[in-house]
């Protein structure tokens, strides 16, 4: 097992390309199989990059658990969502009693869905809440940036650590959700200055927002972008400037997926742009990622493309939390009932499809 890194160079420089002959092995295991080539579609490829992630397929029945990083966002004073930072608290509190949206997906999918509290603004201890406090809540950026540099590496390495620790626990697949009033908006913010998207482009209703309360979202993020001038040549600085604590330890998932060897499931917007942030910091990392849905919010779709990650699920879902990874891994377990117990053409005394060539129906 790794050591934990202690700075974000030693982090990125400790990330290797994920294992190309793994994944190729698997894809020709899913090949041999007595069904249609590719039959099961994006759910082959999900468990192909989950084996280049560990350098095997994963076991019927692997670990795998959601952390859902909590934190306030400064620009929630802009009047950019349907409720005040308190309801970031409430939820959380439910995350740690079981009852979150999140939380009862997941017992439903074998999974955990774990609290991080990276900067709630309503402080509270709960022993079901990890704490990864960075600080209280993030600045408002329409007015400024949202953390230091230096904040922003803490909250990275921060969610780094938790992939080693989950890791060498035994589990073999994470998720990364979020709970943050006000995260919508950061991550419209990241999306436009890394991607060069317009407010319109990157900016939905979130929760439910009013024609007049997207109005001034949309507006709250050219400011944001106006005041702090992000460089998107540097992805640490724009986290710092533009995006949210919560983002900050989603991006460190990432990365120490990366870093230790664990693949880590991204899930709508939010998660998304946090996994931009970690592709950007290492390309690399986009080798332990996978997709979970398409989410309802107007940048999903060009996130998921800058990422390279065509995701198994469209249900218009826009819940957050982790939810559209709960949704995915019953999906998993499903694939992997046939990757070990469906016979082979040989084991069937067939021939082995082979691919035709041009254009499928």
């Amino acid at each position: 097992m790794k050591k934990a890194p202690e700075t974000l160079s030693e982090l990125l420089s400790g990330i290797s390309p994920a294992d190309a002959a793994a994944a190729e092995a698997c894809r020709r295991h899913w090949d041999s199989l007595a069904k249609p080539l590719q039959g099961l579609g994006k759910l082959e490829e999900s468990v192909a990059r989950m084996a280049g992630a560990l350098g095997r397929v994963p076991e019927q029945g692997f670990r795998r658990a959601i952390f859902v990083f909590c934190a306030d966002n400064g620009v929630v004073e802009e009047g950019v969502t349907q409720t005040d930072a308190s309801v970031t608290a409430v939820v959380t509190r439910n995350l740690c009693r079981g009852t979150a949206c999140v939380s009862l997906m997941a017992k439903c999918a074998g999974a955990e869905a774990i609290p991080v509290d990276m900067g709630i603004r309503d402080r509270f201890e709960d022993p079901n809440l990890l704490s990864r406090r960075i600080r209280t809540s993030t600045g408002n950026i329409a007015r400024g940036p949202a953390m230091t540099q230096a904040e922003a590496e803490a909250a990275i390495l921060a969610g780094a650590r938790l992939a080693g620790e989950w890791k060498e626990k035994g589990y073999s697949l994470l998720a990364a959700g979020e709970m943050g009033i006000g995260n919508t908006t950061t991550a419209a913010a990241v999306c436009c200055a890394l991607l060069g998207l317009s407010t319109r482009e990157a900016a939905g209703r979130g929760a439910g927002l009013s024609d007049e309360g997207l109005a001034r979202k949309r507006e709250a993020i050219h400011r944001a972008l106006a005041v702090n001038h992000p460089d998107p040549t540097k992805p640490l600085e724009v986290l710092a400037s533009v995006g949210g604590l919560d983002i900050a330890g989603m991006t460190g998932l990432f990365l120490g997926g990366a870093y230790y060897g664990i693949p880590v499931v991204v899930d709508g917007l939010i998660s998304g742009a946090a996994a931009l942030l970690a592709r950007r910091m290492a390309k690399d990392a986009g080798g332990y990622l996978l997709a979970s849905h398409h989410t309802a919010e107007p940048a999903g779709q060009s996130v998921l493309h800058a990422l390279r990650l065509s995701a198994p699920l469209d249900m218009s879902m826009c819940q957050g939390e982790g939810t559209g990874a709960a949704a995915l891994f019953p999906l998993l377990d499903q694939a992997l009932a046939v990757y070990y117990g469906l016979a082979t053409f040989e084991q069937n005394g067939m021939e082995a499809y082979v691919p035709l060539g041009g254009e499928q129906p």
